[in-house]
């Protein structure tokens, strides 16, 4: 419902809109769509959430949306929503993500997974990214540069979600440990296993790890406010070694 989304201005042009969302409908995940203003004017989005009444008038003060992501195989449920409400915009998506989606009427702009690796969609000069080929989800991390801001999607959690269920009855606590942060050697374990190729994704987890960032936005848990390049450096330990 978007009574239960929570907008908030992350830092200076950072936008994140949080809301409930439970896993298989048990687990209290969360989930998030994030904005970033760019230097050009234009807006570019992480579509995770529903495009509700309440982010579309956040979205259409801060500019034009000109870029409509999807950063993994899993986030690609409202491309279709947002493409039709900014039908200007262009959407980059990774290959999984599209086959998954099943529409093919949905006008794709950029695809990661079947493009050059060097490809380059318009939006570089604010936002860096990388594509983890040897990650189950096929996930793309994403730096935002002036804000030194990391934002992904399943590639590093912080539950509980605290924020995306604060307008709802529910602590958002999550079942069997009091936590899922950066911290818990439970998280280092599960992403551990999620990395089907371990070269490919210590190639990939260094390279995020020499970005220069201090904040990280995940689509799932609370956003790490500072410290951010060290829970992605303790998360991915086992992998960096």
């Amino acid at each position: 419902m978007s009574s239960e989304i929570v907008i908030r201005e992350v830092t200076t042009g950072v936008w994140t809109f949080s809301k409930p969302f439970a896993r298989f409908g048990l687990i209290p995940f969360g989930g998030r769509s994030t904005a970033v203003k760019l230097s050009t004017g234009g807006v570019w989005v992480v579509a995770s959430t529903p495009l509700s009444k309440e982010t579309k008038e956040t979205l259409d003060k801060l500019g034009p949306v000109q870029w409509i992501v999807s950063p993994d195989a899993v986030h690609h449920l409202f491309l279709d929503e947002f493409k039709t409400a900014y039908p200007e915009a262009k959407v980059i998506a990774t290959a999984d993500a599209i086959k998954r989606h099943g529409n093919p009427s949905l006008k794709v702009d950029g695809v990661w997974g079947k493009d050059a690796a060097d490809a380059k969609y318009g939006f570089e000069d604010d936002i860096e990214w990388i594509y983890f080929d040897g990650f189950a989800n096929k996930d793309v991390a994403f730096l935002h540069k002036a804000s030194k801001t990391l934002i992904e999607a399943d590639l590093l959690f912080n539950l509980p979600a605290k924020e995306q269920y604060s307008k709802t009855k529910s602590s958002g606590s999550f079942p069997l440990f009091k936590n899922l942060n950066p911290y818990h050697n439970f998280h280092t374990k599960f992403l551990g296993n999620l990395a089907k190729d371990k070269v490919a994704m210590k190639r990939d987890a260094q390279a995020v790890a020499n970005w220069d960032f201090d904040r990280i936005i995940p689509c799932h848990g609370d956003v790490v406010e500072t410290g951010g390049k060290k829970a992605w450096q303790d998360v991915y330990k086992k992998i960096l070694a």
